[in-house]
């Protein structure tokens, strides 16, 4: 979710039922050092909590200094990814890295831990290959380190974001009686029928949802509407979909300013407006579009040019 989850995307998640929400994961070597990119990161808002800071790294001193850091921005928690399977973090012993050292992560994590007075939660994967995944010894390990929840994604690294998540060891860490803390569930979950049915077979304490949020954030409201009553919530409407792209689109500029906030919200129309036949003209000009006014001339002509579509 990098470059996807700053504040402008989690105000619409939240507005629309995400319960807790991450940051999107900070270099600990880049807040160290005190850079801005690192740095805007930080930024939380009252709206969003409860809220968690997401950081990653391969070098415990930093970690833990970056840890600190985090804590003094004010979240409810400090989260650790061991889960980017992305080659330019998996060099450098971070993000899924880490599960070729199972050891160092301890050490790491630990350090961590005992660095600050939050929670501290971690996101990880089954393990590195076919033949290292020790989610089980390490969901224990990571416990008795002090560890308050955990987050499995149901792939190895190896497997990047390729064929299916296979979270039979996500219910199996979650049924071992040594485990006490929360465990979330993620991989695949893109439907309210698929949320209710891993939350059963496999018993998580939550589902975390990531890839199918974006663009779409109705899906936290839709997912706890089908587990409430069963029942399957009509899709959002064009003016949803409108109204929402205009939300994004004026907090994005509110937050990074007016270029970088219209540059970087290119990368949402597609999937605010997927299954809408013919938009390819009216994408392609919000993604060339520098002024506002005419980013918003736009999406009201959208409103009214497609009015009449059934949108599923």
């Amino acid at each position: 979710m990098e470059d996807v989850s700053d504040p402008p995307f989690r105000r619409l998640c939240k507005k629309y039922g995400a319960d807790l929400m991450y940051t999107e994961f900070i270099s600990s070597e880049g807040l160290i050092r005190d850079a801005w990119k690192s740095r805007k990161k930080l930024d939380v808002f009252d709206y969003e909590r409860p809220i968690g800071i997401q950081i990653f790294g391969g070098e415990e001193s930093s970690m833990v200094q970056a840890a600190q850091i985090c804590e003094s921005a004010g979240p409810e928690l400090i989260d650790i990814n061991y889960g980017c399977p992305v080659k330019k973090v998996v060099c450098k012993d971070a993000g899924a890295g880490i599960l070729k050292n199972i050891p160092k992560m301890m050490r790491l994590t630990e350090a961590v831990v005992k660095a600050v007075k939050l929670p501290v939660t971690v996101k990880t994967r089954l393990g590195w290959d076919d033949d290292t995944k020790n989610i089980l010894e390490v969901a224990e390990r990571l416990q008795d380190i002090g560890v308050q929840a955990l987050s499995i994604h149901g792939r190895t690294r190896v497997q990047m974001y390729k064929g299916e998540a296979d979270w039979t060891l996500i219910g199996q860490v979650k049924e071992n009686p040594r485990i006490k803390i929360p465990i979330f569930g993620n991989g695949d979950v893109d439907s309210p029928a698929k949320a209710l049915e891993m939350k059963n077979r496999y018993g998580v304490d939550g589902i975390m949802i990531g890839r199918a949020s974006i663009g779409y954030p109705w899906i936290f409201r839709e997912v706890k509407h089908f587990m409430e009553t069963g029942e399957t919530m009509a899709p959002p409407s064009l003016i949803e979909r409108v109204e929402a792209a205009r939300e994004h689109l004026e907090f994005s500029i509110r937050w990074k300013g007016e270029r970088e906030g219209i540059v970087e919200m290119r990368r949402h129309y597609a999937n605010y407006f997927r299954n809408i036949p013919h938009f390819k003209e009216y994408r392609s000009r919000l993604v060339t579009m520098l002024q506002p006014a005419d980013v918003y001339a736009v999406l009201d002509e959208v409103l009214e040019a497609f009015s009449g579509e059934i949108i599923q």
